[in-house]
């Protein structure tokens, strides 16, 4: 089965969410736990998460991928920034168990000065904190471009992460234009950097992926979507990647620049290939 969806607005609610998904073709979906550029969140209802679970059920939706705020950095330098960072990440975690299984993608932050080892070691103690409720979703880290003081724009670094915090709820998301910016040519040689995955972190720990191609050439860390097939990837890499056995049965967001007509486009056309 392959499991393929798009960012959708959670305003209207989960099972909104559900329904619009199965109107564009999608059988995945992802959605911010709060807003993106800042830290509201909305209000819970646990009758709409309970329906919305009963429905993802009975059409065979594959897992979603729920996504957190692009302002939480928890290997910030600021400590109280840290802090207030590090209990948004508590809450949304809490937030998460309405929707029982599902995963919680976040970017693992920037170090800004301190260095990576100093970063790894902040992102860890607050997925450690986060994680210690064992509430039932399992946490992604995305792999980043590697632009700034970003971390996770190696292999080794979301690896540290993981064996720092030594929970088996924590995985990888691959993001397609992240990781072909950052250097790991998925154009070229796509079973290699799964291979380097591989011996690195472990293919198990892959989870999902996002589905974007790139305004970008090769290594230029530098991290801007494009629209599937329009950019410096191009369609046979995501015919590779939709095809690709290591691949199978994970859920694949696209975060292309569109609205709801161009998902819908872009979802039938990957199932096309």
């Amino acid at each position: 089965m392959k499991y393929i969806g798009c960012h959708l607005s959670a305003s209207a609610g989960t099972l909104a969410m559900v329904r619009t998904a199965e109107k564009i073709g999608a059988n995945t979906f992802a959605f911010f736990t709060r807003n993106p550029r800042g830290s509201r969140a909305k209000k819970e209802d646990p009758a709409d998460a309970a329906a919305a679970m009963a429905a993802l059920g009975e059409k065979g939706f594959g897992k979603l991928v729920a996504h957190g705020a692009y302002t939480m950095n928890l290997c910030t330098g600021d400590e109280s920034a840290r802090d207030f960072a590090c209990g948004v990440l508590c809450d949304d975690l809490r937030r998460m168990a309405a929707l029982p299984g599902q995963y919680y993608n976040f970017h693992p932050g920037s170090h800004v000065g301190q260095g990576v080892d100093a970063g790894i070691d902040h992102i860890a103690r607050a997925l450690k904190k986060a994680l210690e409720p064992d509430y039932p979703v399992t946490v992604l880290l995305e792999t980043m471009a590697g632009k700034g003081s970003e971390i996770g724009g190696k292999f080794e670094e979301l690896k540290a992460i993981i064996d720092a915090v030594g929970s088996n709820h924590v995985g990888v998301c691959l993001d397609t234009c992240h990781v072909y910016d950052g250097g790991y040519d998925i154009v070229q040689n796509l079973d290699g950097v799964l291979e380097e995955f591989d011996r690195v972190i472990g293919l198990d720990r892959l989870k999902a992926l996002h589905l974007n191609d790139s305004k970008n050439p090769f290594a230029s860390r530098k991290d801007r979507h494009e629209c599937i097939g329009r950019g410096s990837l191009g369609l046979e890499t995501f015919r590779a990647i939709v095809n690709h056995p290591a691949l199978a049965g994970k859920p694949m967001i696209l975060e292309t620049p569109n609205e709801l007509p161009g998902y819908q486009g872009e979802i039938a056309l990957l199932r096309c290939l």
